[in-house]
């Protein structure tokens, strides 16, 4: 009889422990669910936008930027997200129109609405930065200057966006902010950016690339040099980016940009003629009419100006390659240098050093004559071949062959190839070999390259950081819960495991 009641008891015992075992390894199992389901679940995207105008003298680009809010070694990690161009000349040329500047931006603001979600609409920065154009502008008439910019701040003031001015940005600017956009979307500011295909082959010293930049009225050239040797301080700039101080060279020619030498050219050509230039610069079977009053009417060829008995002139092409650079070659002077070594016009140059991207138009001529595509930059020597065979085509022959390019840009890609080749070698000393380092950019990583990007990663060091987004539990607290959830299952499947197959080993000696 007694052994019947002990029989009874340890089976309501053995059935109860199973069933409070069994309770507790659900619940361990919820909660190791509950935990690994809470601390993984993504987390909202904290990010933020920005919105960069390059006003340049032949054109404006809108550029919309995204970075995180939530930064990298003090810097914004920015890219590149919309581009959009706005059609029409550059702003400078709306100074006798003023009224029509509102109209002429409306097509990218708008774009802007609707790329950017409207509940980011008023903390979104916008800048706009004039350059050589309305630099030159300054130059000849600074009120009018200034009416530009007013006008241009009452229309981009008029979006829901929160507008922080437009502005002329120095030369100086222009080159340094180029030179950290290059460098940035290189990855040889942060470990970070990996990015292999144009990575050079001492890649792992992180050397920067230096920056070439070409405009219609200026150019730039930016880099680091051998022992931040600088002998002109106006042509020295300090950076910190990414925890690194950098020592940069950069100078900008005004009135080199590829419009304006061309003026220039054509200003110094046409002294002593009769009306008519024949000029080695354009195709053979080319003509134009040009007024004087519109070469004369830029400061960068007012040094030419003379009192001419000519209300015109009549540009007739002769397609040489070798006149042609000797022509634009006349525009270096070189007979001065005030420092150990110069480029051109007395302005202090450092030895070249390492890797260049060459941007802007120096990419756009290039890209057109084919030598953009290849995996390495052609050589010096074929590049000049390219030249002379492509200035000596008849126009007619270039406009069937191109008749999809607009004719004002077709009719000048000879000027402009030979000009980058003059610039190049004899303005900023390349050589045979060292020309093997350029490198020919139009965008990297779906960026383009430029000084906005630059300007941007800039101003984003002055925006505070916002604290990150982190997970609901402490990475320690979450591994110790998960780690104590784990053995609870552990031990209540090992007792349940041993109740269940040994009742009586259990029960042994407990009653």
């Amino acid at each position: 009889m007694e052994d019947r009641k002990d029989s009874e008891l340890k089976r309501f015992c053995s059935r109860n422990i199973l069933i409070v075992l069994g309770f507790s390894s659900t619940l361990a199992v919820i909660a190791l669910i509950a935990v690994g389901l809470t601390q993984n679940k993504p987390l909202p995207e904290n990010v933020k936008y920005g919105i960069v105008l390059d006003a340049g003298s032949s054109h404006t680009s809108l550029y919309i930027y995204k970075w995180p809010a939530e930064k990298e070694n003090d810097t914004g990690v920015v890219h590149q997200i919309e581009e959009c161009k706005v059609k029409g000349p550059g702003i400078s040329k709306y100074a006798q129109k003023l009224t029509e500047i509102g109209i002429y931006l409306t097509a990218c603001m708008e774009r802007a609405r609707h790329v950017i979600p409207q509940s980011q609409h008023r903390d979104t920065p916008v800048y706009l930065g004039a350059t050589a154009g309305m630099r030159l502008l300054r130059i000849e008439n600074t009120p009018l200057a200034d009416k530009v910019l007013t006008e241009v701040t009452k229309s981009l003031s008029s979006y829901p966006f929160n507008f922080q001015g437009a502005r002329i940005i120095t030369g100086q600017e222009e080159g340094a902010y180029g030179w950290i956009t290059i460098n940035y979307l290189l990855g040889k500011f942060t470990q970070k950016l990996r990015w292999l295909n144009l990575k050079p082959n001492r890649d792992h010293t992180q050397e920067t690339y230096g920056a070439l930049d070409l405009g219609g009225a200026s150019t730039q050239i930016t880099f680091v040099p051998q022992n931040n040797s600088i002998e002109s301080p106006d042509n020295a700039l300090r950076f910190r980016l990414y925890g690194k101080n950098y020592s940069v060279y950069t100078h900008s020619f005004l009135c080199y940009g590829k419009d304006q030498a061309l003026m220039q050219k054509l200003a110094k050509d046409i002294q002593g003629t009769n009306g008519t230039l024949r000029d080695p610069c354009f195709h053979p079977g080319y003509t134009k009419v040009m007024n004087i009053s519109d070469l004369y009417k830029s400061p960068c060829t007012k040094k030419f100006e003379t009192t001419l008995q000519l209300h015109q002139f009549q540009i007739q092409g002769t397609g040489n390659y070798q006149q042609c650079q000797q022509s634009i070659l006349q525009l270096f002077n070189n007979s001065y240098c005030p420092y150990s070594q110069c480029s051109f016009n007395g302005i202090f140059l450092p030895p070249l050093k390492g890797d260049f991207g060459a941007f802007s138009a120096f990419y756009y001529v290039m890209e057109f004559l084919n030598f953009t595509s290849l995996e390495e930059t052609p050589s010096q020597e074929k590049v000049t071949a390219t030249m002379e065979n492509f200035c000596s085509q008849t126009w007619e022959e270039l406009k069937i062959n191109f008749g999809e390019v607009k004719e004002k840009y077709l009719s000048e890609y000879c000027f402009s190839g030979t000009y980058i080749l003059s610039l190049l070698l004899n303005g900023y000393h390349f050589t045979a070999d060292s020309w093997k380092h350029i490198h020919f950019m139009g965008k990297i990583r779906s960026s383009n390259v430029g000084w906005t990007l630059g300007y941007m990663l800039n101003l984003t060091n002055m925006i505070p950081a916002e604290q990150p987004l982190s997970t609901p539990l402490p990475h320690s607290t979450y591994v110790f819960l998960m780690v104590l959830f784990s053995l609870i299952l552990v031990v209540v499947a090992i007792i349940g495991m041993f109740i269940f197959h040994k009742p009586s080993d259990f029960w042994k000696d407990r009653v």
